[in-house]
């Protein structure tokens, strides 16, 4: 195999498969990137088992040569060496030649590198076949079925599930036809987000969510994604990418009971405003996660934190609107601030039950397709 390309289009390629391969594989080979020509173009996968990505670099884009001088076939090269090779390389083209089975050489006119390879032989085969339930999602859809519930999984391995993000259409946890939910929980707290899909899309899936965001991040600048969902897994396909992620066996915890709880209390108030209250109040500590209280009642909303070693700050917002008795909430500042960023709205209701010790509930006035439930904290 030979070719010469555009060092920038390659360079764009390798980083895009290298997001895949993790630090600490138990696969020794796939700590290498498979590239291969043929007459579609090059491709370059990268893999860490769980998570695959396929990438194209084709031969012309926007009528702009990218690939000449070219002889097809493929290697295996390590990924970590090849791609700060060609990123600190500053020549617009860069050639990749293997010389046999074990040696390739990269240059420009003033760099020149000797690198091992594998033989294209010994890479795993992995499945980047599109199989099971079909569906178009719009990048839009997918970035806020993403970045409002990701945020709330599970990054501990102990229940593997928790750290996945359910996805039900038509079946399954709160699903309905014509509606695909996204439900992530770490046992904490819960985001849910509803968007609308072809009422005969049905399947059910548990997507670890780290890869949902991988997803999310590589699908910038797409309009849509093409996305199918298997037995064992879930298959992206994004631009020139296709990305295929394992799905995590098991059932979802059932959270309907939390979602659709009864509530006694209701406050409306500036997610802003709110939110800046929080961050002030919580400079006391360097934990985040440290409890704040909130005071309620029919003249101010109160907030404060405490702190042994540092002291106490407390900030008052007089502009709400509330439906209840006087009441006392604790909570995560970590959590609640979360969950405001995530529905990104102006205004928000927090729904509370009677008894203090159960979760509560935070919503977007103005788009109920989103929920947040984030659990109370004891009072000291």
């Amino acid at each position: 195999m030979r070719f010469t390309i555009k060092r920038e289009e390659f360079l764009k390629g390798l980083s895009t498969a290298s997001r895949a391969i993790a630090s600490n594989i138990a696969l020794a080979v796939l700590a290498n990137l498979k590239i291969e020509l043929d007459e579609n173009g090059l491709f370059i996968t990268g893999s860490n088992s769980d998570l695959t990505i396929k990438t194209l670099v084709p031969y012309k884009s926007d009528d702009v040569e990218v690939i000449r001088n070219y002889k097809e076939g493929g290697v295996l090269i390590q990924a970590k060496v090849l791609t700060e090779a060609v990123r600190k390389m500053e020549s617009e083209e860069v050639t990749l030649d293997v010389i046999d089975s074990t040696i390739a050489t990269l240059s420009d006119n003033r760099s020149n590198y000797r690198l091992n390879c594998i033989r294209v032989e010994e890479y795993p085969d992995i499945d980047l076949e599109a199989n099971g339930t079909e569906v178009i999602l719009s990048k839009s859809d997918f970035d806020a079925l993403v970045s409002q519930t990701a945020f709330a999984a599970s990054v501990k391995d102990q229940r593997p599930i928790l750290t996945a993000i359910h996805l039900a259409a038509g079946d399954g946890l709160l699903a309905q036809p014509g509606m695909l939910v996204a439900v992530a929980s770490d046992a904490s707290r819960v985001a849910y987000k509803q968007i609308r899909v072809p009422e005969e899309v049905k399947f059910v899936a548990n997507v670890p969510a780290k890869f949902m965001v991988e997803v999310n991040r590589l699908a910038e600048g797409c309009e849509t994604l093409n996305v199918s969902f298997g037995d064992k897994k879930a298959l992206f396909a994004v631009g020139r990418s296709i990305i295929a992620t394992r799905l995590i066996a098991g059932d979802y915890p059932k959270v309907e009971s939390v979602l659709k709880q009864a509530t006694s209390y209701r406050l409306e108030i500036n997610a802003s405003e709110l939110l800046k209250s929080i961050d002030r109040v919580t400079i006391l500590s360097e934990e985040r996660q440290n409890p704040v209280t909130m005071i309620i009642n029919d003249d101010y909303v109160e907030i404060t934190a405490r702190s042994s070693k540092v002291g106490t700050a407390t900030e008052r917002i007089d502009v709400f609107k509330y439906e209840g008795e006087n009441i006392t909430r604790v909570f995560n500042s970590e959590f609640v601030a979360g969950a405001l960023k995530a529905l990104n709205a102006e205004d928000v209701t927090f729904d509370f039950p009677a008894d203090e010790r159960r979760a509560f509930i935070i919503r977007n006035v103005s788009d109920d397709s989103t929920i947040q439930v984030v659990s109370a904290m004891r009072s000291a």
